[in-house]
C-alpha cells in the first residue's frame, strides 16, 4: 500500500534524447564517486549494448562503481544476488525502451517492495529514469495514445507504474512526439493527478517527493486537473471526442519548480 507520508529519496526523470546532462547531474548527486550505480536495462531491446554505453559515459564522468543489473526473462528480480545489490545501491537508473517490460518484470516482486521502501525511508537513495524508464516511475504510466485518437474516449491506455510517487503522470518525448492529447486525456480519468510532459534533453529533479525542479535545455509542460469543473468522459461512448473545462497548464524551463501536491509553480 502507498504511504501517506512523503518519501525521503530523490527521483530524477528525463524526457529522452541526448542523456549527457542527465548523467552529469546524476554523478553530481552522489556524495562520493565510489557509490554503487546499478543500471537496469529491462526496457531495452539490446540490454548489453545499452548498459555498455551508459557504463562508459558514467565512468568518464567520474563514477567508479557502475554495474549492469540484469532483470529479464532469464534473470528474475527476486534472485538473492539481485536483491542484495538493490540493498547496496546508491543509484538505480532505468534506461529507455518499452516501459511495459519494466512493470512486467517488477510488479508484485520483493524487488519492487524493497525499492519502494528504500525510496520512502532512505534520504541517500536515488532512482532515475530516461524516456520509458522515466514514464514507469510514478503510480501510473501512459503506454498508448497518439495524434487525434488520443482525444477520443478509449484512445489512450493507462497502466500501473512502479508507484514511487503517487498522483503523478510522467510523459516523455512530450513535445517531439505530440503527446499533449494523451496526457490531457489521462488527467480527465485521473483528475487528482498532476501531469509532467518532459521534452527531450529536459527533466525534473524531485527531492523529498514534493517539489519538482526543471533542468535541461527544453520545456516541461505541467498539466493540472485538480481544478477540473466538467468533463464528458463519463457520459460518452468509445470513440467520441472528450471535453473538459479548467485544466491548468504551465510551461517551465531550467531552474523553475512546481509543487507536486498543490500545483503551485515558481
Amino acid at each position: 500500500m502507498p504511504s501517506s507520508t512523503l518519501p525521503l529519496g530523490t527521483l530524477v526523470a528525463f524526457g529522452g534524447g541526448d542523456d549527457d546532462a542527465l548523467l552529469a547531474l546524476l554523478c553530481s548527486l552522489l556524495p562520493t564517486p565510489d557509490r554503487c550505480v546499478e543500471l537496469i536495462t529491462t526496457a531495452s531491446r539490446d540490454t548489453a549494448a545499452t548498459a555498455h554505453s551508459y557504463q562508459q559515459t558514467l565512468q568518464e564522468l567520474g563514477c567508479t562503481r557502475v554495474r549492469h543489473l540484469l532483470i529479464d526473462e532469464r534473470h528474475p528480480a527476486d534472485a538473492p544476488a539481485t536483491l542484495h545489490r538493490l540493498e547496496n545501491a546508491s543509484l538505480l537508473f532505468f534506461t529507455g525502451g518499452d516501459q511495459e517490460r519494466i512493470t512486467d518484470f517488477l510488479s508484485n516482486t520483493e524487488f519492487l517492495r524493497v525499492m519502494r521502501h528504500r525510496f520512502q525511508t532512505d534520504a541517500g537513495f536515488i532512482v532515475a529514469g530516461t524516456s520509458a524508464g522515466a514514464a514507469a516511475l510514478p503510480a501510473y504510466m501512459l503506454v498508448d495514445g497518439s495524434g487525434w485518437r488520443a482525444l477520443r474516449k478509449g484512445g489512450i491506455q493507462v497502466l500501473p507504474g512502479l508507484g514511487l510517487l503517487q498522483h503523478l503522470f510522467i510523459d516523455q518525448h512530450f513535445v517531439e512526439r505530440a503527446r499533449f492529447g494523451r496526457l490531457t486525456h489521462a488527467l480527465l480519468a485521473h483528475p487528482a493527478c498532476l501531469g509532467l510532459g518532459l521534452s527531450e534533453e529536459t527533466g525534473v529533479l524531485i527531492r523529498g517527493g514534493r517539489v519538482a525542479e526543471v533542468f535541461g535545455d527544453g520545456a516541461v509542460v505541467v498539466l493540472d486537473g485538480k481544478h477540473l469543473v466538467d468533463t464528458n468522459v463519463g457520459r460518452i461512448g468509445r470513440g467520441e471526442a472528450v471535453s473538459a473545462h479548467d485544466i491548468r497548464l504551465h510551461l517551465l524551463v531550467h531552474g523553475q519548480q512546481v509543487d507536486l501536491q498543490t500545483g503551485t509553480v515558481q
